[in-house]
């Protein structure tokens, strides 16, 4: 049973605070009734349509999620196979609720399950934590229901978030040994430039003899490292503080945004995985049944990228004052030719939603194939960059005692 929160007046006056437990708000107000009291405020205590945090037993640590992205997909998939089995809506939501593994998505399934039973849409009650769930969901979980399809539209829900998180693991796997290379590389040079360098170096103050240059320029750098960490340090807080603030500005998180795009190598990367999310969403929206608009409207808040974003909000307009889907998207060089071509396809043959699906299909195997390639070639590079610092400051060290040697002789 949900949780609700509640200010209520007594019989002297005074606020009263807390949590009752009731199905419905309705029947939250009625209970505080019965105990003398008169309701101000009653809401759901996880969060509200308003994005704020829960309070009392449906708090999520750290102001976190019920649902990840994992689980989500998971529990969107048992959800359409009890509804495509025949089960209503409501029992599906109560036989989730019994088998919740945590109490706070027990709770999520059951305030579910109350507002359904009440009479509400399922949509609506989705609506009512935007946290959990996204407009994207909400959108398709509403055509599903006004056409009489749930259960098939909650599959294809499932299938896109699925496809959507294995693709940001894939991603996130090509990028990973590259990251730990980095570093790795960075915390030896540094430990050898800040504790080794020196070592070597007071051995050979002693002797009051030139040092060699490269020997030289590693004493000064190691000399920068270990006086001016702290200069380093702030410098790369405040790099990233700016960059923070900058992405705030809508301007010039656009400009860096197209800029990102037209980097050599990571740029056709973010714009084929940014256009596969677009096809990939307008192809599970327009197959649900939403409007075209209202599904390019949606379509477009799924790119992360500002620029494309508002490439996709232009092509909006030119297909509402008239304009062929394709027609838009080609005018638009942002967004890769595939796209364009393939809804014209779909448009002339009438099977739009299945076309603009195997371009997502195929862009997001081309963004896989460049994420691999990207690491194949980042990997041999970040390791022979290594090699070669950790070779100069070796032959820093070495060289002093080369020529010690040779005095000696």
């Amino acid at each position: 049973m949900p949780a609700y929160a509640y200010e209520a007046l007594d019989a002297k006056g005074a606020v009263q605070k807390g949590m009752i437990d009731a199905d419905t708000a309705r029947s939250a107000r009625s209970l505080l009734r019965a105990r003398a009291l008169v309701p101000m405020l009653v809401e759901p205590a996880m969060n509200n349509a308003d994005g704020g945090k829960g309070t009392g037993l449906n708090m999520t640590l750290w102001g976190g999620n019920v649902f990840n992205a994992t689980t989500l997909a998971v529990w969107t998939r048992q959800l359409a196979g009890l509804v495509a089995a025949g089960l209503p809506l409501e029992r599906a939501l109560a036989a989730l609720a019994e088998e919740a593994d945590q109490d706070d998505q027990q709770r999520l399934v059951a305030s579910l399950r109350a507002e359904v039973n009440a009479g509400s849409a399922f949509a609506r009650a989705l609506e009512q934590h935007p946290k959990e769930f996204s407009k994207i969901y909400t959108a398709v979980i509403s055509a599903g229901e006004q056409s009489g399809q749930l259960g098939t539209v909650l599959e294809k829900l499932a299938d896109d978030l699925e496809e959507s998180e294995g693709l940001k693991n894939k991603i996130f796997a090509a990028s990973l040994y590259p990251a730990i290379v980095s570093l790795a590389a960075i915390v030896i040079v540094v430990f050898l430039l800040s504790y080794v360098v020196p070592q070597v170096a007071g051995v050979f103050a002693s002797s009051k003899r030139a040092l060699p240059m490269l020997t030289v320029v590693m004493l000064g750098i190691s000399a920068f490292v270990r006086n001016y960490w702290w200069l380093l340090l702030g410098g790369l807080i405040t790099g990233a503080i700016a960059m923070t603030l900058a992405r705030r500005q809508p301007e010039l998180r656009m400009r860096m945004d197209a800029a990102w795009l037209r980097l050599p190598l990571v740029g056709k990367l973010a714009r084929g995985y940014n256009a596969s999310r677009f096809a990939g969403t307008l192809a599970m929206l327009a197959g649900a049944g939403v409007p075209i608009l209202r599904a390019l409207q949606t379509a477009a808040e799924t790119l992360s990228n500002q620029a494309m974003r508002a490439d996709a909000l232009d092509a909006l307009v030119l297909v509402r004052e008239g304009a062929p889907l394709a027609s838009a998207l080609a005018s638009k060089k942002r967004f890769p030719p595939l796209i364009a071509m393939f809804a014209r396809l779909g448009e002339q043959t009438g099977q739009l939603p299945v076309m603009l699906q195997r371009a997502a299909k195929q862009l997001s195997s081309e963004v896989q194939r460049r994420a691999m390639h990207l690491a194949t070639i980042l990997e041999p590079v970040l390791i022979l960059g290594m090699g070669v610092m950790v070779l100069l400051i070796v032959l820093a060290v070495l060289m002093p005692i080369m020529q010690l040697n040779q005095l000696v002789k």
